[in-house]
């Protein structure tokens, strides 16, 4: 598994591969999600704007408040965020030459903002209230906490096994992603039993997500294709045949720490308060 990624990544860093991700519903998702195959569908419809007279012109304004957020946010030149509420307390090190990201197109729907953190500098826990399907298996009420960047505890109450065994996998016990989705974007309201749309679903308080093992090489800010294997991992992005996300919709702020030492919100109640 781990080469073909390898030979994917390589050709995305090089612009030789492109695509567009999107979901067909069946009778098996609905049953999954606990839908029936009709209201499946639905949040489909509803989730891609295909209930609109012109679901373009919809996409568009999306994509026109993610790159306005995007605009601010990399703006801020972030040393840390911390993530603090009811259900986390994780500080993550955002780290060198990083961009936030989202609204490529490539996923639809997509309606979450994304960076891809030096591994190296992840401290703190969080609970996750979402179930997550993977392959073929449902991990639910997901507990994990870092400290220096390692997974030092992980436990699930449906799962459990398939967790630990994940972990495992090399480099699959360090942080490869996090990212937020904004309440005013998202129109997924229920989750679906298929990652594309669950990590983008909403609610009045959106959705935050980490993701265990493989960093994502286009959060660099530069030439990606300039940079060998070593570079990479002096940059603290993770590498890992894994990639798998543990969503959170409990509400939650997010302070960023600037390089300035100034501390700022930049997420609350749901929305990017920018």
């Amino acid at each position: 598994q781990k080469p073909y990624k390898d030979w994917l990544t390589d050709k995305e860093v090089r612009g030789k591969f492109t695509w567009v991700v999107a979901l067909w519903g069946t009778a098996a998702k609905a049953k999954l999600a606990g839908l029936s195959l009709k209201n499946y569908w639905q949040q489909i419809i509803r989730a891609c704007f295909l209930d609109k007279a012109d679901p373009i012109a919809e996409w568009q304004k999306v994509n026109a408040l993610q790159r306005k957020i995007l605009t601010k946010l990399n703006a801020l030149n972030i040393q840390s965020i911390h993530i603090k509420g009811q259900a986390v307390d994780l500080i993550i090190q955002i780290g060198n030459k990083r961009q936030w990201v989202g609204g490529s197109g490539r996923n639809i729907p997509s309606f979450e903002i994304f960076t891809s953190p030096d591994w190296r500098k992840t401290s703190g826990w969080m609970k996750f209230n979402q179930p997550v399907y993977r392959y073929g298996k449902l991990i639910q009420d997901i507990y994990l906490e870092f400290n220096q960047g390692i997974v030092v505890k992980a436990k699930a109450k449906a799962g459990n096994k398939l967790l630990q065994v994940m972990l495992k996998s090399p480099n699959a016990n360090k942080l490869g992603e996090f990212s937020l989705t904004d309440s005013r974007l998202s129109r997924i309201t229920h989750i679906m039993a298929e990652i594309l749309f669950d990590e983008n679903i909403g609610g009045p308080y959106g959705n935050s997500h980490v993701a265990i093992g493989m960093a994502y090489k286009d959060c660099y800010q530069g030439n990606a294709k300039k940079l060998t294997a070593k570079d990479w991992g002096k940059l603290g992005f993770n590498d890992s045949a894994e990639h798998t996300d543990f969503i959170s919709t409990a509400d939650r702020t997010v302070t960023a720490k600037l390089l300035n030492g100034r501390e700022k919100i930049i997420y609350q109640t749901g929305q990017f308060t920018l």
